[in-house]
């Protein structure tokens, strides 16, 4: 009972020390400094105009600085941001990049903290580099000015003394203020709420290659350095003597505020921020007394040239078809990187994937510097083969096939890695030109009309257009265009291989194409047949339409406009949704048919991507981005009318949205044409792919195609 009863003892003094140490770890603590777990990581704020205890976070992870996205930020992630960097709490945070964009990757996107956590990467978020924002969803956080007791300021805090943000090239010539883009001139770099300049001493063309790539051109090139020291040290008299009536410089009235110097790049940076600099302390004026600011001209790209430089580089580039694109980009500049290998364009897997990658398609293409290198198929998923992975340029390089990269296996990666860039580009002053509104009121005069744009032009003038003499001159605002702009669009594309698989003849009674007839789905012929007795023959195959960009593909009519179809009974939300073409080797179209879109719906969906759409009950109609429409070979319309075909060596041509109702980021992918052999019994369908996915070379071959001599397809 003895040895009981000790032991009885021992355990209830264990039972009251446990409650003493869980009752005492429950007392409310100061908040303490906050270490990352996992990868070192880094922070510090950047960004103006700001105080030094609020700004734009950047991250230091994986050996490079990023930024984090706004999508779902609360006051609780700034609590865990503001510990990282040595304050107790924050006040609030700040959205859409108020203090400025930054440059590189987005680390970070869809944090969701309880605010409590030691680590920003203990919070739940998309993954490290797993982002779907651009930089002008900058998260910033404004913290509390009191810093945590005995933190160890390891990490940087930025203040403007210490970076660079926002750069400029201020044109000095007479004239070149009004030409754009602006070329040449004086950088400078924003400080405080004016502009500073750069000492020239040891400046070199490195350092000029990074200034030209943030600007948006491709390269530089050498500076007359000499007329802009003359300029400088010639009494003004003089000055007006020597170049007064040729060119006049606007820095004889500018006061030099020097801010930098010492500058260092090595002339792979995307930023200036990135290359080593030493900063003018206090007074600056007396600074550079050997030098003067610096100076840089840059060689604009083959889209931005103007005059007989402009005709002669188009010329160059038209000896050759490139051998890398841009597909999806809602601007110029940007998009999913596309590369040309054995006359077929593929895409590029992201793994590796970064600035010093996509800066080298990004000059090559004739732009600047990368802003962003993308990944995990932001610019919409690509198809056909991924041709390239692993891509390691060193920034140097002329062509991203001079880069070290590793061919693709097809265990290795799929089209949702498929990577992407934002480019520099020059600022041409084109949203100064036109603007427009829904509410036309204001509108005294009509400027244009009979425009028709290829997609790819700078501003509306560049289009197609009437001349001076304008349609609706008269007619007052009724008929003033308008627009809506998104960053995002759909992106439809066919299945070619469905096609080619499921295309057969049938040979239909006709008393059993009334509802088609009444849908306009057979040959204009088919109203003098003998109703109900005889038959069409239909070439019939099954369309998949797949939605590879980045919004939803909706119907332009809304549900109240849908028209009811008796006979189908089902709506109709758009009033031709593809066509369907039989056309001669030389291009005349000998059959044609056409979809209305009975019911767009998502059939099936890539795994993780919910269905929204479906036809039963009214349903909504659309197509989401990551599925695809099945139109099958067995139903209604889903046919050509060949019935008045002779046998012969054909193209069919299946052509999506064809009107262009509905806005996508690509319409060169809308068409797909075969091959196809008929002999008035027999249909042989081959050669399927859509329009651009060949080289112009194939295409040609393709578009020569001579004819089967046999019924064996090579």
């Amino acid at each position: 009972m003895g040895s009981c009863s000790t032991w009885a003892w021992q355990e209830l003094l264990v039972l009251l020390s446990s409650l003493w140490l869980w009752v005492g770890s429950a007392q409310p603590t100061p908040p303490g400094p906050t270490h990352a777990s996992g990868p070192q990581l880094k922070f510090r704020l950047a960004g103006y105009p700001r105080k030094h205890n609020e700004g734009r976070v950047e991250v230091f992870y994986n050996d490079e600085w990023g930024t984090i996205c706004d999508d779902d930020f609360t006051l609780a992630n700034a609590h865990v941001l503001c510990r990282h960097l040595g304050f107790v709490a924050a006040t609030g945070w700040a959205h859409s990049a108020k203090y400025g964009k930054g440059v590189g990757r987005i680390w970070l996107d869809n944090v969701n903290c309880a605010g409590g956590e030691k680590s920003i990467g203990d919070c739940k978020h998309r993954g490290w580099g797993n982002s779907d924002c651009s930089h002008e969803e900058d998260a910033g956080v404004i913290c509390k000015d009191e810093r945590i007791p005995g933190f160890k300021d390891s990490n940087v805090i930025e203040t403007e003394q210490s970076h660079v943000e926002e750069v400029r090239l201020r044109p000095v010539v007479s004239g070149a203020r009004r030409q754009l883009p602006v070329t040449e001139g004086i950088v400078e770099v924003r400080y405080k709420d004016g502009w500073a300049q750069i000492c020239d001493e040891g400046w070199d063309s490195q350092n000029s290659r990074v200034v030209c790539g943030m600007m948006g051109f491709p390269a530089e090139k050498k500076v007359n350095r000499n007329f802009y020291k003359q300029a400088k040290s010639q009494p003004k008299q003089k000055r007006r003597e020597d170049i007064g009536s040729k060119k006049r410089l606007f820095s004889e009235r500018q006061q030099l505020n020097y801010r930098l110097h010492s500058v260092s790049c090595t002339g792979t940076e995307v930023h200036l921020s990135m290359c080593t600099f030493e900063f003018y302390r206090g007074n600056a004026s007396a600074a550079c007394g050997a030098g003067m600011p610096a100076v840089v001209s840059c060689v604009p790209g083959p889209l931005f040239a103007t005059g007989n430089a402009h005709k002669k580089k188009q010329r160059q580039q038209q000896q050759g078809q490139p051998r890398i694109r841009l597909k999806g980009g809602a601007k110029v500049g940007e998009g999913r990187v596309e590369v040309l290998k054995n006359s077929e364009w593929g895409t590029i897997c992201d793994d590796r994937w970064n600035l010093l990658s996509a800066s080298v398609v990004c000059r090559e293409l004739g732009f600047g510097s990368a802003k962003e290198a993308l990944t995990g198929a932001r610019m919409g998923q690509g198809t056909g083969p991924i041709h390239m992975n692993e891509v390691q340029c060193l920034g140097t390089e002329k062509s991203l096939w001079s880069c070290p990269f590793k061919n693709i296996t097809q265990e290795d990666c799929k089209h949702t890695e498929d990577a992407a860039i934002r480019c520099n580009i020059p600022y041409m002053g084109y949203e100064n030109l036109e603007t427009w509104y829904w509410d036309a009121s204001n509108v005294t005069e009509m400027v244009l009309s009979g425009v028709k744009c290829a997609g790819h032009e700078m501003s509306l003038s560049h289009c197609q257009h009437h001349s001076a003499s304008l349609n609706c001159k008269n007619t007052g605002t009724r008929f003033a265009a308008g627009v809506i702009c998104s960053e995002t669009a759909s992106d439809l594309l066919l299945h070619a291989p469905l096609v080619q698989e499921t295309a057969y003849i049938e040979d239909r009674p006709l008393h059993m194409l009334y509802c088609a007839a009444e849908e306009n789905c057979l040959s204009s012929s088919a109203r003098l047949a003998n109703w109900p007795y005889g038959h069409r023959r239909l070439l019939r195959f099954s369309s998949q339409i797949h939605n590879n960009g980045r919004a939803d593909f909706r119907p332009k009519a809304g549900r109240h406009s849908w028209v009811w179809h008796e006979c189908h009974r089902h709506y109709h939300s758009m009033d031709i949704f593809t066509h369907y073409d039989i056309l001669t080797p030389n291009g005349t179209k000998v059959a044609e048919g056409h979809k209305a879109s009975f019911c767009l719906e998502d059939t099936e969906c890539e795994e993780d991507v919910a269905k929204r759409y479906e036809c039963a009950n009214f349903g909504e109609q659309g197509i989401t981005v990551g599925c695809w429409d099945l139109y099958r070979h067995d139903i209604d319309c889903q046919w050509i009318d060949i019935t008045d075909v002779k046998p012969g060596n054909y193209i069919l041509q299946v052509v999506i949205n064809p009107n262009f109702e509905v806005a996508e980021s690509d319409f060169t992918n809308n068409a797909m044409k075969c091959n196809c052999k008929y002999d008035g019994h027999r249909i042989w369908v081959h050669s399927c792919h859509i329009g651009d996915a060949l080289s112009e070379e194939a295409n040609k071959r393709f578009e020569q195609y001579p004819g089967q001599l046999n019924n064996q397809i090579s």
